[in-house]
């Protein structure tokens, strides 16, 4: 779930060289116009982008989940997809294979930028509705080299099954519908997340909240709970509570890149504020972290919020 940037912006140097594959793996063209289908989860629906001729953004009920480029899998459109795209990017250095597991999948965007970025990387998807699944693979198709893995499943019970120190990053962007599920979001969770992790891995987050962002204090509590080192990344309006919006946590065994990732935050497009620390303990405090016995779902977004 995200907002788009449709001013765009020319590459920076903070941003991957690395070229998109030469011709697109084909797939639904604008030509073809807008396409709606009730899927396992909602009604999806695939949008043409009105500045990249071959972009798509996929709609459930309604929510914005994915922007696609078939033509070029490592443009991220979306805010949050972006602040993720620097944690790819911070994984591993540049053009390296990693390991990478995506809990949520949508349309597969991180998973193609990874694939684009890092080629021969090695990822598994877990997205508990295969009949958005089908519609992504028929409508926006994957390229045929890509090690990408997707299995129809719950992102826990996936998490669950994943053997012990093999992944280098796990990305966590999991919606049902509009909202994280409460059992998604707890330190059982997030320790089930850090046993998964290779040394030096890192676990990364997406949420949503706003208001007096209660959620987003009790998930970095609940991952403090887990992991030494956390941090949070923000629209500063965000964390003021003006408006609704994504945030992304962080979290590792060991220290974060958060110079570089600050650098690359500051010279985005997307205005980000970087908490950790003293800061991030600021604006945790009192907040209690989520068990299985305690959890709630994320709130729900406010109405109008994705007109």
């Amino acid at each position: 779930m995200g907002r788009s940037n449709r001013a765009g912006r020319a590459r920076t140097e903070a941003e991957p060289a690395t070229t998109a594959p030469a011709g697109s793996p084909g797939g639904r063209t604008h030509a073809q116009g807008s396409l709606a289908r009730p899927v396992g989860s909602g009604l999806a629906e695939l949008i043409p982008d009105r500045d990249r001729p071959s972009a798509w953004t996929l709609l459930l009920d309604g929510a914005p989940q994915s922007l696609v480029d078939l033509a070029d899998p490592s443009h991220l459109g979306f805010e949050y997809q972006r602040r993720l795209g620097h944690l790819i990017d911070l994984a591993a250095p540049p053009g390296k294979p990693i390991t990478v597991l995506h809990l949520g999948g949508g349309a597969l965007t991180l998973a193609r930028y990874t694939a684009a970025t890092r080629p021969r990387s090695r990822q598994q998807v877990a997205e508990i509705d295969p009949e958005l699944t089908e519609l992504v693979r028929a409508e926006l198709p994957l390229e045929r080299t890509w090690q990408i893995k997707v299995r129809g499943a719950d992102a826990r019970a996936v998490l669950e099954r994943t053997p012990e120190g093999t992944v280098d990053l796990v990305i966590a962007d999991i919606f049902s519908g509009a909202r994280t599920p409460a059992h998604c979001a707890t330190t059982e969770f997030a320790a089930l997340a850090a046993r998964a992790l290779a040394p030096g891995g890192r676990y990364a987050a997406n949420i949503a909240d706003g208001g007096t962002l209660g959620f987003a204090r009790s998930q970095v509590a609940t991952l403090l709970a887990v992991f030494p080192e956390v941090c949070l990344t923000a629209d500063p309006a965000v964390l003021r509570g003006k408006r609704f919006g994504n945030l992304i946590l962080t979290a590792a065994h060991q220290p974060l890149p958060l110079d570089e990732l600050g650098r690359r935050v500051a010279s985005d497009s997307y205005l980000g504020r970087i908490e950790h620390g003293r800061p991030l303990a600021d604006f945790t405090a009192g907040a209690v972290p989520a068990t299985d016995a305690t959890a709630a779902p994320s709130p729900a977004p406010p109405p109008g919020v994705f007109r």
